[in-house]
C-alpha cells in the first residue's frame, strides 16, 4: 500500500511540476529589428510571469491602433529601473520595442521614454529603425 501512494505522490508532483518548468520562445519577436512607438498608455499590467503594455498608437493615415507588447518579469524589470508606477493609463511615452515576426500588433519591451524624458530599461544604446 505504502509503494502504491509513493508512486501515486510522485505522479501528481511530476505532473504539477510540468508547467512551472513549462516557458514559450522568444521566436515570435523580430531581434534584428528595433521600433520605436510614441502613444498613450492604455494600461500597464505588473503581473507574473510577465509584465505587459497596452499603447495606443496613431499609424500613419492617423488611425488609432492598439499595440500589446510583452515585457520581463516584474523582479527582472525592478533591476532595468521600472516600478509598478512607471507607467500609468493616459500617460504619454515613447516604447522601444522588438516587433512580431508576423507583423501584427505586438512586440517585447526593451525600453521607454517618459513624456517627462526619463529613460526606462534595459542598458545600451536603443537605435530605432522605424516610427
Amino acid at each position: 500500500m505504502n509503494k502504491k501512494v509513493l508512486i501515486l505522490a510522485g505522479v501528481v508532483v511530476g505532473l504539477a511540476a510540468g508547467p512551472a518548468v513549462a516557458h514559450h520562445s522568444g521566436a515570435m519577436f523580430d531581434r534584428s529589428k528595433i521600433v520605436e512607438l510614441k502613444g498613450t498608455v492604455k494600461e500597464f499590467g505588473w503581473n507574473n510571469p510577465h509584465a505587459h503594455v497596452a499603447i495606443d498608437v496613431a499609424n500613419a493615415q492617423g488611425v488609432v491602433e492598439q499595440w500589446n507588447i510583452e515585457a520581463g518579469s516584474p523582479n527582472t524589470m525592478i533591476k532595468q529601473g521600472w516600478r509598478k508606477s512607471s507607467l500609468k493609463p493616459g500617460d504619454k511615452v515613447t516604447l522601444i520595442i522588438r516587433p512580431m515576426r508576423d507583423g501584427s500588433k505586438g512586440g517585447t519591451l526593451e525600453g521607454a521614454v517618459t513624456a517627462a524624458g526619463q529613460k526606462i530599461g534595459r542598458d545600451g544604446p536603443l537605435n530605432p529603425t522605424a516610427s
